[in-house]
């Protein structure tokens, strides 16, 4: 028998907002306002820099760290190392863990916030193939497994703090704030490089020009690190933390107990992660290779499209306290399954096709990704829920979003972009079933119970 369902952790308890009519000092309460600024915030800054990346994936790492190969084996090699962050991201929300036991929360956030930083910035600062030869894509790879450790380890327990505070039935709206980190950080990763992309000749940008994106990481991480910290050190954070049980668990108790719960919240976001990279970063990939004159309008699309996605990811919220968030979420798996069998057609279509797969995927993005973090993490017994969150979520991306853009490409070149649907409709297929799964683990676990 599946472990039992525990009590739903949005539900109102002690520590959560209003449980503390009196406001006292002793019991005072985070107001989830101020929590959803920490989590946008830092998750902006997170976004922004793996987007740089991607971006500039497409744009600049060919050419730069790849040019004994033609453009699209180029386009491959970085889309690989791409996908290597979210290999090792679990093993950062380890580390994390182990350094949070040891040294407080507060140390834990500041050295991964300033490795993210780092990493991100050391990528400015590294030598081309030309100069240095393999050991160029050495010290890349090894700058972007700091990125992808820093992101695991900068796990805070923001998001699940927000939905436990959030007012009855505001469940759906207060836990899609954290996701409007993802538009904001693509907006201004992709702004800058429009900008730049737009005002420098081709040498200039490929010499120094893609530079600039990445040494305002370093800035942007800053400003995230102390929005979060004013947070994470505060007497109030901790009361909250305490009485949530939002610490680190070991992982034996974690897998033994309810490790399928771990698997099933991956499975149950695939659609949305699926979706995340095959409109961010797949189709300015498509259009470099088939017309590389069209880059600049490409990114002024992919702007337009973020900006959508930000207006969708608030209507998800209000969807999801009128009909519920699992029901959300599998009614956008097929939508996306629906929209995967257009994908071909729009994409092999003039510019005005691509540009409607860009801002229609945009869309469908923004309405299914605003629920799709811990969409079942309702089912962890309260002290495994810190730890079973991150895992989930690292789970997720792997699955979901880590090789996305370089299967997606690799097949399509080689197949068409059939395989483009073929990989959209899987991860809306993994999420029905999950929700399915999760749905008759739910009522098994309310018959024991009743029995």
């Amino acid at each position: 028998m599946p472990p039992t369902a525990t009590a739903d952790p949005f539900s109102p308890r002690a520590g959560a907002h209003g449980s503390n009519p009196t406001n006292s000092a002793e019991e005072a309460s985070l107001a989830p306002g101020d929590i959803a600024v920490g989590v946008i915030v830092g998750r902006a800054s997170e976004y922004f820099d793996f987007f740089v990346y991607g971006i500039a994936s497409v744009l600049v790492f060919p050419a730069v760290f790849f040019p004994f190969v033609d453009r699209l084996e180029g386009t491959l090699w970085a889309f690989a190392l791409f996908a290597l962050a979210f290999v090792v991201r679990p093993a950062g929300t380890l580390a994390g863990m182990s350094l949070q036991r040891h040294f407080g929360r507060g140390a834990k956030l500041t050295v991964s916030l300033l490795l993210l930083g780092t990493s991100t910035v050391v990528m400015a600062l590294l030598p081309s193939y030309e100069t240095a030869g393999p050991l160029a894509i050495v010290l890349l790879t090894i700058a972007r497994i700091g990125q992808g450790l820093a992101t695991g380890a900068s796990w805070d327990g923001l998001p699940s703090l927000l939905a436990i505070n959030a007012p009855q039935h505001r469940r759906g709206w207060y836990s899609m704030l954290g996701q409007l980190g993802a538009p904001l950080g693509f907006i201004v990763a992709c702004g800058v490089f429009a900008y730049v992309q737009g005002n420098a000749s081709t040498a200039d940008f490929l010499a120094w020009g893609w530079r600039f994106p990445f040494f305002a990481a370093f800035a942007i991480n800053v400003v995230a690190l102390f929005a979060r910290l004013r947070l994470v050190v505060t007497h109030e954070y901790g009361h909250e933390l305490e009485a949530a049980e939002l610490e680190p668990c070991s992982l034996r108790e974690l897998f033994s107990s309810q490790g399928g719960n771990v698997v099933i919240g991956a499975f149950a976001a695939l659609a949305s992660y699926a979706l995340f990279h095959l409109v961010t970063i797949f189709p300015l990939s498509w259009v470099v290779l088939s017309d590389p004159e069209s880059i600049s309008q490409t990114l002024r699309v992919e702007l337009l499209g973020a900006a959508l996605c930000g207006i969708a990811i608030p209507v998800s919220g209000l969807l999801a306290d009128k009909i519920g968030r699992r029901t959300t979420l599998g009614s956008l798996a097929i939508a996306i399954a629906a929209f995967s069998a257009a994908a071909p057609w729009l994409l092999s279509h003039d510019a005005t096709g691509q540009a409607v797969f860009i801002t229609l995927g945009f869309i469908l993005l923004g309405l299914s990704y605003g629920q799709a973090a811990g969409s079942v993490t309702s089912n962890f017994a309260p002290h495994l829920r810190y730890t079973g969150a991150a895992l989930t979520s690292d789970l997720a991306w792997l699955l979901g979003a880590a090789f996305a853009p370089l299967v997606a490409l690799g097949l399509s070149v080689r197949f068409g972009l059939a395989a483009l649907s073929a990989y959209l409709l899987s991860g809306a297929i993994c999420t029905l079933l999950a929700l399915r799964t999760n749905r008759i683990r739910a009522a098994h676990a309310e018959t024991g119970d009743a029995r």
